[in-house]
């Protein structure tokens, strides 16, 4: 018999006890049958993407209104402001992680429903609080509604694998649609119904997050996981040396979002004598003008050798936008254009950050974790920072 390569695939005819190589090349061509999510499957991440953007939703909400509804209030200061900001951030950034590991002990659908209730029961206390130190306790209760972690491994049980990253991108979609129609609805609601109102309308919300809970995801059909998958330790994954300018990278991101919100509004307010309820125009064509950034971003970083420098162009684009609206925000026209920059910048950052990480590990799981834990903790300190910073000036 004579010798052939071991590294190709073999066949065996009838008759014929001389192993032929198939042609590897060949096979490369293959067309792949492409997966598609199946009905079950629709039905699911149509109603956990809904159940996130309702909660999202209900956050993002109070994000253009609340720092000048809360510095209006009797026994405000400009620290109290920022904590009343980032007060839901801390307390999921605490209990993000621990949400995650009592979901794979309890079970998925208890911490989502727990995590609603939380929210819910934040949301009550808003509606009816008359001081800010009642504004502080119920932005903590609806971040501790940390349910983001059962929600994601709840979608990861319900699907395949082949489809899961095309699930957890209903998600992302969820998440940034609820955060633009929040930028244009928010003022518009505020002066409508007032912020008791919008948190009246997040109880609501966080309602219709258990309705969907209960009657659009089964109680059953989720899938087996590999009885022999290990996870990766969480200390791990934290330490992990190519993680850590995406851990470093979302936490500062989120820093930055909150604190520009904490900012933005009283110089629209006070320096560009634009009223509240007139705000959402200048959100929405910031955030329209901004994709014309944003777009050539995204292509550049997908047809270049080295994504990197489209990414730390990014960096430096959203970085001189704040420098120009720290420096000079008396000018609109200016505050406008540097605006819709960092957004173009935020955008493409907020997209690209998850992808690459997604790339570098395969314990997704605990990396999404200390990713929302770091983004939210970001969230947390840059309330407190530029609220304490606001004191020093004043």
């Amino acid at each position: 018999m004579r010798a052939v390569d071991s590294s190709a695939c073999y066949y065996t005819q009838p008759n014929d006890y001389e192993a032929k190589p198939i042609s590897t090349e060949a096979q490369q061509t293959l067309p792949r049958a492409k997966v598609s999510l199946t009905a079950p499957e629709r039905r699911v991440v149509g109603a956990l993407a809904a159940i996130y953007a309702t909660r999202m939703l209900g956050l993002f909400l109070l994000l253009p209104v609340l720092a000048i509804y809360a510095a209006g209030m009797p026994d405000s200061t400009p620290v109290m402001v920022g904590i009343a900001m980032g007060a839901y951030g801390m307390t999921q950034a605490l209990l993000q992680i621990p949400f995650g590991r009592w979901s794979d002990r309890f079970g998925r659908r208890p911490l989502i429903v727990v995590g609603l209730s939380l929210f819910f029961a934040g949301s009550v206390v808003g509606a009816l609080s008359k001081s800010l130190l009642m504004i502080i306790l119920a932005r903590s209760l609806q971040g501790a509604g940390a349910m983001s972690a059962a929600v994601t491994a709840l979608l990861a049980d319900f699907t395949r694998e082949a489809v899961r990253t095309r699930a957890m991108a209903f998600i992302g979609i969820s998440i940034g649609a609820s955060f633009v129609i929040s930028l244009i609805a928010a003022p518009v609601l505020e002066a409508l119904i007032g912020v008791s109102g919008i948190f009246w309308l997040m109880a609501f919300l966080a309602v219709m997050g258990l309705v969907l809970l209960r009657f659009a995801v089964p109680r059953h059909g989720e899938l087996e996981q590999p009885a022999g998958m290990e996870r990766a330790p969480l200390q791990h994954v934290a330490l992990m040396a190519p993680l850590r300018p995406y851990f470093v990278g979302v936490f500062a991101l989120h820093f930055i979002l909150t604190a520009t919100f904490l900012s933005v509004p009283f110089v629209l307010l006070h320096r560009l004598k634009i009223a509240e309820a007139q705000h959402w125009k200048v959100y929405l064509g910031v955030f329209l003008t901004s994709f014309i950034g944003t777009v050539p971003l995204i292509l550049a970083a997908e047809r270049v050798a080295r994504p990197q420098r489209i990414v730390a162009l990014a960096i430096i684009v959203a970085a001189l936008a704040q420098a120009t609206m720290a420096l000079q925000h008396g000018i609109a026209w200016l505050v406008f254009t540097a605006f819709a920059l960092f957004f173009a910048g935020f955008n493409f950052l907020e997209a690209r950050m998850p992808a690459g990480l997604s790339r570098l590990t395969t314990v997704a799981d605990r990396v999404g974790a200390l990713w929302r834990h770091r983004r939210v903790l970001g969230q947390r300190l840059d309330g407190v920072n530029v609220g304490d910073s606001r004191d020093s000036r004043t």
